[in-house]
């Protein structure tokens, strides 16, 4: 269980500094990707599936497709439309894949060695979490809601084209 956890953080690790090292956009996007799939995987072992799902549904999900919008959002012409077709090669999926293979036996492991422990945690079920989120953190829910508003329109700002 332990191996599984220090795997799993390695590879959030890693993705994350590439994430922070691509010059690529969509590169970027994809590692953030396997780093959100790696720290969900982290929960998951530490016995919190609900956080664990959360963490796929909203990061790994929801908030990818607004990461995607926004740089479709921005698109740059000509340029942007030769780079897109360069991240069909299959080269360009070689780092993200791997590591999410990895993520994948971690996972087929962890059900596969100790199933009973997983289902012997405490299950924090989406109510408490929901009157925790809307009860004593309304204010940070709030405040994380209106900075993705910020950061949204702030990418509309500077990605429109200007008139001269």
């Amino acid at each position: 269980m332990n191996l599984l956890f220090y795997i799993s953080g390695l590879i959030a690790i890693i993705s994350t500094f590439l994430v922070i090292t691509r010059k690529s956009t969509v590169h970027a996007l994809l590692y953030l990707i396997v780093s959100l799939l790696a720290v969900a995987l982290i929960f998951f072992s530490l016995g919190a599936p609900f956080m664990a799902a959360l963490e796929v549904i909203i990061y790994a999900g929801a908030i990818m497709v607004l990461f995607v919008f926004v740089i479709m959002m921005l698109n740059l012409g000509a340029q942007s439309a030769q780079q897109e077709a360069q991240w069909l090669t299959p080269g360009i999926w070689i780092g993200p894949s791997i590591l999410t293979i990895i993520l994948a036996i971690e996972l087929i492991v962890l059900f596969a060695t100790d199933p009973v422990r997983l289902y012997a945690t405490n299950m924090i079920g989406p109510k408490q979490v929901g009157i925790a989120l809307f009860g004593p953190y309304v204010i940070a829910v709030e405040l994380a809601s209106m900075l993705l508003l910020a950061g949204l329109i702030g990418a509309y700002h500077l990605g429109r084209p200007h008139k001269h």
